[in-house]
Formats: structure tokens, C-alpha cells, sequence
């Protein structure tokens, strides 16, 4: 099936070279829960804050039982301080 994946800021670093807008088109297995997607692209589920499907968040420690279906949108954010 095929997901689009939003990695930002630091975590953008994590996508390849031909991701545009740190976004990219990926297929992953039927089923694919969020942490496998991360995994997958050696993405520290501790480096993780935010982490919405379709806009909807989802907590980190459900990554490894939160299914993902086509068309999904996974988007995630690190921490990010300012001041």
C-alpha cells in the first residue's frame, strides 16, 4: 500500500534524497503500523513528539499497534524548544 510520509525538522534528515518539502511517497506492507514505517527509515521513535495520522494524533507508545491504511498521511514532529 502507499503512504505519504512527513518527516520535520530535525527528523527530515531521516528522509531521502529525492523526498520533496520533507515529504515522500512510500509503499510499506498492508498493515504497517506507524513504528514500522519509522523504523524503516531509522527513525528514533524517542526522537518522535508529535506524530498525527490524516491530522489526527496518535501517542508515541501506541507506534507499534496503530495500523496505517492506503492513502494515510503520517506526518511527525521532534521536540522543539524556542524562546
Amino acid at each position: 500500500m502507499n503512504i505519504t510520509l512527513k518527516l520535520y525538522a530535525a527528523l527530515g534528515d531521516f528522509l531521502p534524497p529525492e523526498a520533496h518539502e520533507n515529504t515522500i511517497d512510500v509503499d510499506v506492507p498492508d498493515g504497517a503500523t506507524i513504528g514500522e514505517v519509522l523504523t524503516g527509515h531509522q527513525v528514533p521513535l524517542e526522537s518522535c513528539h508529535l506524530i498525527l495520522i490524516n491530522g489526527h494524533y496518535h501517542h508515541r507508545d501506541s507506534a507499534a499497534s496503530t495500523q496505517l491504511s492506503s492513502g494515510d498521511t503520517l506526518a511527525v514532529w521532534p521536540p522543539i524548544a524556542g524562546g
